[in-house]
């Protein structure tokens, strides 16, 4: 029986007085196999097919045993599904070091003894299996196990394990081969797992890179090559296959110190930089994992990898890499060598540079975050949005200067054209990492001027009217203050390009925050409108402007309307239209006076009506 099978649940003390005194009585625990068979199933493993890989995993294991004594020893593994064994069962037959009798005492019916392994020798560094709980899987689809075994010089074991816990040796024939044949009898439950075709899918799956070959039902499911080592036309398909995409480039990866090789297969389509990358790994040769996470930096979302390893650490389930101190290296020198791949692919060959770059650029901009070198890639080839054009921003500094940028598309939006006028170059840096790759190109070159576009600064490059024309829109101005005195905002007129624009509302960034401030404050309780207190600047108390433009025809007409109502109708429908124009947040002030001027330009428009009559009942 299984170690403990049929002891009571007990572990520790047993007491009993004798003379006063306690004695203590080792116990052991019973193994409840039924139970932990429903754990691997629902805890452990993320589905039964995983018996298939565990049984070609001891299958090789042996066959590697029995190489490293002599290295001529055949070397193979087949499988008989019930489509050729004719009862239901399927068996899998390997040539390797079998079994003795005391071993298959040790090995078949023990859990999670690994000492005793490394004993026999069937821990070792070479082998794939490292916990000892591979025969026992077979319990998710199977009622009974059969062994028949045969280690060089011994006779045959017959052993059969029971899903409830017992196992039986007995005495039977010798078989001339050495080796192992494994037989399994379903669960009425399991039978699909055992179908012919699901059985060669699954062994194709796990089993396609081993080194020894692996057949079912007389098909070769094995490769002779490695996918990267066949050629690009093999390599090209082996992409198709795995994860239906011809890729846009690949790149060889290598990291001896893992003992891993492999290719990463760039994307042609975009990625999503939020998802996971799945990638497909395998550990000394067998499927790990298909959808392996965390192997590439979290910047390198545009590759997909096809990699083999013999150092890295699975988890119990051998369905996961373990996250170790390795892992960690082995993630920075993939990244380093895609790394390498942009530069020197940006050095060689620019036309293909840029296509990569329309495409994946989110990657290379997320890493450019944190390395120089990719800093400068971005800064040579990547073509941003400026009120000049789309051009890379080294392109930009030598016709402009200074990196003068907006940082947020709203803000861009609103002045690319208006500062492009005044002969004003600006970068959007409103697109995700441009504003903060824009604010890093110093760390390139110290003599790089980078400086934030403040929409104040704007109105310092306005002309200003000619004291004749100044002097007589005193009165207009004075009206339209009047009724934007309430808002907190300062009317100004000036010339300015383009003439289509009549108004533009500008507000200094510190003058802006320190105004939301002191509105927080006055909806806080006492307590806290005393800490915000704190913050607030009495010199920045700088109000907004809205800049009535001279050289638009609307707003000339508007210097003249005969009394301050329609001045301060018209001029509250300009603020209301450049509040919009600009998408700055509207307050419950800046929306009451959006509807009364709405309404108040409807009353004019209707005859023998007073400003003011077509909300007078609202």
């Amino acid at each position: 029986m299984f170690p403990g099978a049929g002891k009571p649940l007990t572990a520790g003390y047993r007491r009993w007085t004798r003379a006063g005194s306690l004695c203590r009585v080792n116990q052991s625990f019973q193994v409840d196999l039924r139970g932990i068979v429903d754990l691997l199933s629902h805890h452990l493993y993320s589905s039964p097919r995983v018996y298939v890989r565990e049984l070609m995993q001891n299958a090789v294991d042996a066959i590697t045993a029995r190489r490293a004594l002599a290295p001529t020893a055949p070397a193979s593994v087949w499988l008989e599904s019930p489509k050729t064994t004719g009862d239901g069962t399927l068996r899998v037959h390997d040539t390797g070091l079998g079994l003795t009798e005391q071993q298959v005492h040790e090995l078949l019916a023990t859990i999670g003894r690994s000492g005793k392994r490394d004993e026999l020798g069937f821990s070792r560094h070479e082998f794939l299996g490292q916990f000892g709980i591979g025969l026992l899987s077979c319990f998710l689809v199977a009622d009974e196990i059969r062994v028949q075994t045969r280690h060089e010089g011994h006779p045959t074991v017959y052993w059969t394990g029971f899903a409830d816990g017992r196992y039986v040796t007995l005495p039977g024939p010798d078989r001339q081969e050495v080796g192992t044949t494994v037989t399994l009898v379903p669960r009425r439950d399991a039978a699909d797992w055992l179908d012919a075709d699901r059985v060669r899918d699954l062994a194709a799956l796990f089993g396609e890179m081993l080194p020894y070959p692996v057949r079912v039902d007389g098909d070769l499911v094995t490769a002779e090559t490695l996918p990267w080592q066949a050629g690009r036309a093999e390599l090209m398909r082996t992409a198709e296959q795995t994860f239906g995409f011809t890729p846009f480039d690949t790149i060889e990866l290598n990291v001896p110190e893992a003992g891993l090789t492999g290719v990463a297969l760039v994307l042609p389509t975009p990625a999503n930089p939020a998802a996971k990358s799945g990638h497909r790994v395998y550990l000394k040769r067998m499927l790990l994992a298909e959808g392996a996470e965390d192997l590439l930096p979290e910047w390198a979302f545009f590759a997909r990898c096809i990699v083999d390893a013999s150092e890295l650490r699975p988890t119990a389930s051998r369905e996961a890499l373990y996250e170790d101190g390795l892992l960690e290296s082995v993630r920075e020198q993939l990244g380093a060598q895609l790394r390498g791949w942009l530069v020197n692919l940006a050095r060689q060959d620019a036309d293909r540079m840029n296509r990569f770059l329309a495409v994946h650029h989110l990657g290379v901009k997320a890493l450019a975050m944190h390395d120089e070198e990719m800093l400068r890639v971005v800064d040579q080839w990547w073509p941003m949005e400026t009120n000049m054009g789309r051009m890379p921003l080294e392109e930009f500094r030598r016709r402009h200067g200074t990196v003068r940028y907006s940082a947020n598309n709203d803000e861009f939006r609103q002045l690319a054209a208006v500062a492009a006028a005044q002969g004003l170059a600006v970068v959007n840096g409103g697109y995700i990492f441009d504003a903060e790759l824009i604010e890093r190109l110093p760390l390139l070159d110290s003599t790089i001027m980078v400086d934030r576009l403040d929409p104040s600064d704007l109105s310092t490059r306005f002309d200003t009217l000619d004291p004749a024309a100044d002097l007589g829109l005193r009165p207009f101005v004075a009206a339209a203050q009047r009724a934007m005195d309430p808002l907190g905002c300062e009317v100004v007129i000036r010339a300015f390009d383009p003439p289509s624009m009549p108004a533009l509302y500008l507000t200094d960034r510190h003058a802006t925050f320190q105004r939301r401030l002191r509105e927080t404050a006055q909806v806080a309780d006492d307590l806290w409108a005393g800490v915000l207190s704190t913050f607030e600047q009495a010199e920045a108390r700088v109000r907004p402007q809205l800049v009535l433009n001279h050289r638009n025809p609307l707003v000339r007409r508007m210097s003249t309307l005969p009394t301050p109502e329609l001045v301060a109708v018209t001029v509250s429908s300009l603020y209301g239209q450049a509040l919009l124009y600009g998408h700055h947040p509207l307050r419950p002030a800046d929306m009451a006076l959006l509807n009364r001027s709405f309404l108040d330009l409807i009353d004019l428009a209707l005859p023998n009506a007073a400003p003011g009559s077509a909300h007078d009942d609202l």
